[in-house]
């Protein structure tokens, strides 16, 4: 058997002919659910960055009009497609959008502020569009 910790590609390949197999008592069950758990995780985190970056530019689009321009517009549609893409592919994760639109908001503030250098304070405190319009193709805050 393949160690997990000494050579992760060929662990993940020895699991995968094992299932193939059906060999299930030979496969590595604490690993494999650390894995699956971990993969999981990491689809959430990949729609939560695209929901931050989407948010961010939101609110740059917002706060400083002056500064819009074809960049900021083309970025707010590629976000959208991404988050549209990865949640298509993972709709167990809709259950979990209201939670992660609050914290993406959080981080989104910090960002804009870092990037705008706009007072942080100046954002609301909480998203102030929901998340039907943040998705919405034709949505442009004034």
């Amino acid at each position: 058997m393949i160690n997990y910790e000494q050579d992760f590609y060929g662990w993940t390949q020895e699991q995968a002919a094992l299932l193939k197999a059906g060999r299930l008592n030979d496969l590595d069950i604490t690993n494999l659910i650390e894995e699956i758990e971990t993969m999981g995780r990491s689809e959430k985190r990949a729609l939560e960055s695209r929901l931050t970056v989407l948010l961010v530019h939101l609110l740059k689009w917002q706060y400083q009009p002056e500064r819009r321009g074809r960049s900021w517009t083309l970025t707010i549609i590629a976000q959208r497609l991404k988050f549209s893409r990865l949640l298509n592919d993972n709709p167990g994760l809709k259950p979990h959008i209201p939670d992660m639109l609050s914290s993406a908001y959080r981080l989104a503030q910090v960002q804009a502020s870092r990037e705008t250098n706009i007072e942080l304070a100046t954002f609301p405190s909480e998203c102030p569009w929901p998340y039907e319009q943040v998705i919405d193709d034709t949505f442009y805050p004034d």
